[in-house]
This record gives structure tokens, C-alpha cells and sequence, in this order.
């Protein structure tokens, strides 16, 4: 599940799953035009849109697949070699390319969920702190892996960006299942 974070301004105003930020923007009193509030996927630390505008009057029409599981449909451009090595595995291509990330995300080692979540503190900073004083010297000790000095450089910054960023550089938010 993705979970997400909303701040106004450098405040967090609430973290969770997709319905949790609508609600807590909505009691925030955040609407289509809202302004001030950035969401933020915690995993990746790209900022996101969510849609605002209350719900329609006329039911959604139902969507094609599984997209209560948060399933998506994306191109995949793979050789005919490929392709015919994936409609002979059990399942066929979704599920073997399913199995294939899932198997890849377990023996995943320690460098790429560090360089990950780096990444994505990156992301996060880049958004919302890219003119606060001593960013720059942030960023460089995040990808020197040197927390004590991406602290010192954050010191007194505002709200809770210290914080979510070097929860993001440990790799905190870093979604395994």
C-alpha cells in the first residue's frame, strides 16, 4: 500500500493511505483549489495530485481489472523472445513479471533499499526544502551516508522536514510486501 504524506507549508498534516490524506485535507478544510498543501508518496518522494472536488453524483464506472488491489495497467515493450518465454510460464506475462519483481524485491540488497531511500529523501528535500539555508550541505552528506552531518546542515529548519527526510534516507517508508 502506498502511503502518503501531506504538509502545509513544512507541517506534516497527516500521513496514511489515500483516503486518510483526502479526509484529513478535506477536515483541513483543503478543496479543488487548495493551496499551501503538498502530498507527497513517501516511498519515492515525488510529490502527487490527488483529486479534491467532491465526489460526483453518478456512481464511477466500474474499472477494468483488479483496481481495488491497486492494480494498473502500463505498457511493457519486451522482444518476441520474451514475450513467448512469458505466455509459456504458469499464469501467464502479468503474473510471471509479478513473480519476477517480487522475487527481485526479496534478494534486493542493502545498497539499492539505501540508494532507494536516498533517492527519495532527495525528491522529498528537492520539493519542499530546496531554499532553506544549508541545503545544499544536506544534500551532500545524505549521499556521503552521513546522517549526523545531514542533521547538523538541517538544523532548525521548519516544521517536521528534518525529520520525514531522514525517516525517508534510513529507508523507513520503504514498502517490501
Amino acid at each position: 500500500m502506498v502511503h502518503l504524506l501531506a504538509l502545509r507549508g513544512h507541517d506534516l498534516v497527516a500521513s496514511g493511505s489515500e483516503a486518510d490524506i483526502l479526509r484529513a485535507l478535506r477536515d483541513a478544510g483543503a478543496d479543488a483549489n487548495a493551496t499551501g498543501f503538498v502530498v507527497i508518496d513517501s516511498e519515492t518522494g515525488r510529490r502527487i495530485d490527488l483529486d479534491l472536488r467532491p465526489a460526483a453524483e453518478d456512481p464511477p464506472r466500474p474499472a477494468r481489472g483488479r483496481p481495488k488491489l491497486g492494480v494498473r495497467a502500463r505498457e511493457v515493450t519486451l522482444l518476441p523472445r520474451h514475450w513467448d518465454w512469458l505466455a509459456a510460464q504458469r499464469g501467464g506475462a502479468s503474473a510471471t513479471l509479478r513473480r519476477l519483481i517480487d522475487e527481485a524485491r526479496r534478494h534486493e540488497g542493502t545498497e539499492a533499499r539505501q540508494a532507494r531511500g536516498m533517492d527519495a529523501a532527495f525528491r522529498f528535500l528537492n520539493t519542499l526544502a530546496g531554499d532553506l539555508p544549508q541545503f545544499e550541505e544536506a544534500i551532500r552528506a545524505l549521499y556521503a551516508r552521513d546522517p549526523a552531518g545531514m542533521a547538523a546542515a538541517m538544523q532548525g529548519w521548519p516544521g517536521d522536514i528534518a525529520e520525514l527526510a531522514q525517516a525517508m534516507a534510513r529507508g523507513d517508508f520503504l514498502n517490501d510486501d
